[in-house]
């Protein structure tokens, strides 16, 4: 399997498609949604909120701390997850500016 070349892109196309990868999963944006709702640290919680197994939610919080969507907090044999406020805004912020762009109404499909 070939690796992927990224010289000759800019840090923000490369952190927004960073971001992108983290968010291209449905369980993943469930997680976000479910932490954005319930606004508290919160650990075993998210295992009942979803229709998979804690293994496979453990490896996509892994996914959204990775790129700093969220943050855990270790509290004795368990971990708690919230939304990291700053970086949500960050990223709020990159995908705001990468949308901002106007696209003209074009006839060429």
């Amino acid at each position: 399997m070939g690796t992927s070349k990224k010289e000759g892109f800019s840090t923000q196309q490369l952190e927004l498609a960073e971001i992108a990868r983290a968010l291209s999963h449905p369980a993943r944006v469930a997680i976000l949604q479910y932490l954005s709702r319930v606004n508290a640290c919160i650990g075993g919680e998210i295992v009942d909120a979803l229709p998979l197994a804690q293994p496979t939610i453990s490896r996509h919080l892994k996914e959204l701390k990775g790129v700093g969507l969220i943050k855990g907090e270790i509290d004795g044999v368990r971990v708690n997850y919230c939304i990291n406020r700053e970086r949500w805004e960050e990223v709020q912020g990159l995908m705001s500016s990468f949308f901002s762009t106007p696209v003209d109404d074009q006839d060429c499909c």
